[in-house]
């Protein structure tokens, strides 16, 4: 029986969704319904978070084990010979930037919409502190374990600090029409010049896909027509 925790919807190519935050997918349901007619969606939760893990202990998390667990999915997923496109948002955009440069040979194309890669900048250690200092600020003080406590304390640090891979094939990077002018608009700009990846925008803010999940949907399968 496999340890991953995932679920699947719709029919069509298989579209590989990595979640960000913690990764648990949360909000996504009106997103993946929008995409279900077009594709055969597959929502990875790397932590199990939504799959009864809540509770368990966690150690500080790595981008190469969500990344190698992404293809482990796809490996279980994909018929003999075929291949995926992926989508992965904020942490899950790390997360898919590591899964194409590891794994690049079943992969059509993939989207990484506002990854926090944030020390890519010329002054990302400082901005990387402030940013995780605000985040920090925002921590509940209840002593409850929710997925964003857990991302706060596991994936936050360790993930802000992934450097991807220059050169990276078949890759777009992604940044909310709302969130010019912010941090992690001008990250994704970043990433997408080290990468060579193409550059563009969608609806809403770093939240897009809950802001705004049809056109969020419409824009996702435009691209990947493309």
């Amino acid at each position: 029986m496999s340890d991953l925790d995932y679920d699947v919807t719709g029919s069509g190519p298989v579209l590989l969704i990595i979640p960000g935050g913690a990764g648990h997918p949360m909000g996504l349901g009106p997103l993946t319904e929008h995409l279900a007619p077009h594709f055969t969606v597959v929502t990875y939760d790397p932590l199990g978070l939504a799959h009864g893990r809540l509770g368990d202990t966690f150690a500080d998390q790595r981008v190469a084990d969500w990344s190698e667990g992404a293809h482990r999915v796809l490996e279980e997923v994909l018929a003999e010979g075929d291949s995926a496109y992926v989508f992965g948002t904020s942490a899950g955009g790390i997360a898919a930037l590591d899964l194409l440069a590891r794994r690049p040979a079943r992969l059509r194309h993939v989207i990484a919409h506002e990854p926090p890669c944030v020390t890519l900048l010329p002054d990302g250690d400082r901005l990387r502190a402030e940013l995780i200092g605000q985040l920090d600020g925002g921590r509940p003080d209840s002593g409850e374990v929710t997925p964003f406590s857990v991302f706060l304390a596991h994936v936050l640090r360790p993930f802000t600090t992934y450097r991807p891979q220059a050169g990276l094939p078949r890759l777009t990077v992604a940044a909310g029409t709302d969130s010019r002018g912010q941090l992690l608009h001008r990250t994704a700009e970043s990433i997408a010049r080290h990468t060579g990846g193409t550059f563009t925008e969608f609806p809403g803010s770093h939240l897009g896909t809950l802001e705004h999940p049809g056109s969020f949907a419409d824009r996702i399968a435009q691209i990947f027509a493309e």
